[in-house]
């Protein structure tokens, strides 16, 4: 049998029906302005302005969202702070980077590391080691300077244009002969990065070492670590390098995908929106 409504009779909202529009809601605040009006959450969402109304004095009974009544709009609250940050200490990126760590290292045959952006430095915080006899390892926890070796840069080119141009600012310190020392040089390098996704380092941060590094992003967009391959440097030659390219690529995709990364990279340096790499 064919339901009919009569023409101007509202249809009563099934439960999942409220409930994903709710949720629809919610996210807007996830890419767009810091708060919203009723008028222009219902314009968004292509919904009326009674519904919209109704959801958000909803969402505000229980603080997931606050009305400010100086501009008329509505902002996420402190129920919604909360559930992010319980989200984030349970969906770490140390913990989501572990088994793809794991079969990175078992596809390559070098060892894989994960680095997070802390403060104006870079710091690893897990890495699955080579089995080979002669590899390479890292100290975790320890600060690296963002201008030199492949994770760094990785980072540096996808982060916040604020890092960066704070740290294109700063004299840059010489940790190899190949640690790149000048602005035009290190901008240079950035942009390249940009480009093709990953940074590749051939003993820029320690002599004799070698690395390919991919971006990990939030949700925002922007860089808050990096994923890598590192090796003796007489390992990693342009025929290697060009098969560690995809796999590090796709490695840093999948572990910024499961942190909230929507697939976009914002602000990347001396790049055209058509050349962003995807």
């Amino acid at each position: 049998m064919i339901e009919t409504v009569p023409k101007g009779t509202a249809r009563p909202e099934s439960g999942t029906e409220a409930v994903t529009r709710a949720a629809d809601v919610l996210l807007l605040f996830t890419g767009g302005p810091a708060s919203l009006g009723v008028s222009e959450a219902a314009r968004r969402l292509d919904l009326s302005k009674a519904v919209v109304h109704r959801i958000l004095r909803s969402l505000a009974s229980r603080q997931l969202v606050v009305f400010d009544e100086a501009s008329r709009s509505y902002r996420l609250g402190p129920a919604a702070a909360a559930l992010g940050a319980r989200a984030l200490r349970d969906l770490n990126l140390r913990q989501v980077a572990l088994p793809i760590l794991l079969r990175l290292q078992q596809e390559t045959g070098e060892t894989a590391t994960v680095s997070a952006l802390v403060g104006l430095s870079r710091v690893y915080v897990d890495q699955i080691v080579s089995r080979q006899e002669i590899k390479m390892t890292v100290d975790l926890g320890h600060p690296h300077p963002l201008h030199a070796g492949a994770s760094s840069k990785a980072i540096l080119a996808f982060g916040p244009p604020e890092l960066r141009r704070h740290i294109l600012s700063q004299p840059l310190a010489a940790l190899t002969p190949r640690t790149p020392v000048s602005r035009a040089a290190l901008e240079a390098d950035l942009a390249r990065v940009a480009r093709a996704g990953v940074a590749v380092s051939m003993g820029e941060r320690q002599p004799g070492a070698a690395s390919v590094a991919a971006p990990v992003c939030g949700v925002d967009g922007y860089a808050l670590g990096s994923i890598s391959v590192c090796g003796p440097i007489d390992r990693f030659d342009a025929p290697t390098i060009e098969r560690l390219v995809p796999r590090v690529s796709e490695a840093g995709h999948e572990i910024s995908r499961q942190l909230g990364w929507d697939g976009t990279y914002r602000a990347v340096p001396e790049l055209d929106e058509a050349e962003v790499p995807r």
